[in-house]
């Protein structure tokens, strides 16, 4: 039986403000919080409010409609700011049972190819506040802009997940289909699910040009091949009511899918459940990083020129990256989250297809690199004066590792503690009711009541004698 997976990224890029080089050493915030408000809560308004409540509605009639999401952290920190509704229509899905929520790096950054510590802490990082939100311990893992190589798929299985989800592109998969399961070829613990753009971006990006309806999209995909029972559509969520308006009718093909679905045999799943039912056919080597961005899929869109790897260069140095997860100052970690967003880097490229790409405040791609390099240059000599510069590497590192177990060490025993504490006080309750039993005197029969004396009267007072007149008249 033919399984849809259903998959939606919700991410928001983090607006930064102008940013002079006269600023650098005297201002330290980056942000421009009016654009930041204004743009998540319009795509709050426009895209993910309807598009959630749409999909819980499909979901509690009980048809067979399952879905996933990833969210990045920096996405997470705006919309409990400025759009909270949108964090518990997601925890309302999350109560149906109906919705898997996937693993990714906090910052929605480049760190998977910059830097391997600090991917690991930023998706372990992410996957506890998945828990912490939505009661969830991600199985599934999903980089930024589903980057892919090797290398990061064997680091992603070092790191305890199940599965990953990719780019189904055509210079990986050759003559091979998507629709199958797939292992990472360094490490085969790791199975791999292939995004079908075609499918995909037949929703995304080509539903107001080239209207279909839902019967016509369960036609297509019962009309694969046998054997390819496993069709993956991924997508940013907003493409629901952004890409693709409300007034398309997007959310109404999408409330007649399941229907659909079911009437041509079709299923369903979670990425968990299509990995626990389907194993791999084979290893999917992809030696160099793929995404789903662009036509080349590649990472050329964020590190195609000169501007950009300088840029990324000077950000995951490793000296720097040392420092920055050997302390502990919150403000520091913030900054740091926000400045690897990759929107960073799409502001930058100058391909011939980012003719009409959208720049925020930016004219161009001199003018975004221009600003990044002010901000990052006040932000890197902020990360500089945490440590002298004599402290070598190997110390931060050593320092970072030393801090990760003592706050594993800590972890541990504040779970012991939690747990002595619960037995303790079920004994302390246990002893004080065997002790009320004890002190609890037995019954006595009731004595009768003495009988009352009847009151004495008082004493007749004598009436006083008459005083006797002493003189006669």
């Amino acid at each position: 039986m033919k399984q849809i997976c259903l998959y939606f990224e919700i991410h928001q890029p983090i607006h930064l403000k102008r940013y002079r080089f006269f600023d650098i050493g005297k201002d330290h915030y980056y942000y421009d919080d009016y654009e930041n408000e204004r743009a998540i809560q319009e795509t709050s308004r426009n895209s993910y409010i309807p598009a959630l409540t749409t999909m819980l509605d499909m979901a509690k009639k009980d048809e067979g409609f399952k879905v996933a999401f990833s969210l990045s952290g920096t996405a997470i920190e705006m919309l409990e700011q400025y759009a909270p509704e949108v964090i518990d229509l997601l925890q309302q899905l999350a109560e149906t049972k109906c919705v898997e929520f996937l693993a990714e790096p906090y910052s929605h950054g480049l760190a998977s190819i910059g830097n391997e510590e600090s991917f690991r802490e930023e998706v372990q990082r992410q996957a506890k506040k998945m828990h912490e939100l939505f009661g969830q311990t991600p199985k599934v893992v999903r980089n930024s802009s589903l980057i892919y190589s090797d290398e990061i798929g064997a680091v992603c299985a070092d790191m305890g997940f199940k599965g990953m989800i990719a780019e189904g592109a055509k210079h990986i998969l050759g003559w091979k289909s998507p629709h199958y399961v797939y292992s990472c070829a360094q490490d085969n613990r790791l199975s791999l699910l292939m995004r079908d753009y075609n499918l995909s971006d037949d929703i995304s990006l080509r539903f107001g040009s080239q209207p279909i309806t839902a019967d016509t999209y369960c036609d297509w995909i019962a009309g694969l091949p046998e054997g390819e029972d496993v069709i993956n559509i991924f997508m940013e969520l907003v493409a629901l009511g952004i890409f693709q308006p409300l007034s398309t009718g997007i959310l109404e093909f999408f409330k007649a899918l399941p229907a659909c679905a079911r009437a041509r045999g079709l299923q369903f799943a979670t990425p968990s459940e299509i990995i626990a039912k389907h194993k791999a056919v084979a290893p999917m080597e992809c030696v160099y990083p793929v995404s789903w961005n662009d036509e080349e899929r590649d990472t050329s869109c964020w590190l195609g020129n000169t501007m950009q790897r300088e840029a990324f260069a000077k950000l995951y140095d490793e000296k720097v990256v040392g420092r920055i997860l050997a302390c502990k100052d919150r403000r520091i970690k913030a900054d740091w989250d926000r400045l690897q967003a990759s929107n960073n880097f799409r502001f930058m490229t100058t391909k011939p297809a980012s003719a009409n790409l959208y720049r925020g405040i930016y004219e161009n791609a001199f003018d975004a690199f221009t600003n990044y390099m002010n901000i990052l240059g006040d932000f890197l000599k902020r990360v500089r004066d945490l440590f002298s510069d004599q402290v070598e590497n190997d110390e931060l590192n050593a320092l970072y590792t030393q801090i990760t177990n003592l706050g594993e060490e800590l972890s541990v025993k504040e779970n012991e503690i939690s747990r002595l504490r619960a037995r303790l006080e079920k004994y302390e309750s246990k002893e004080k009711v065997e002790a009320a039993a004890e002190e609890k005197p037995a019954e006595k029969p009731a004595a009768k009541p003495a009988a009352k004396k009847p009151a004495a009267k008082p004493a007749a007072k004598k009436p006083a004698a008459k005083k006797t007149e002493a003189k006669k008249k």
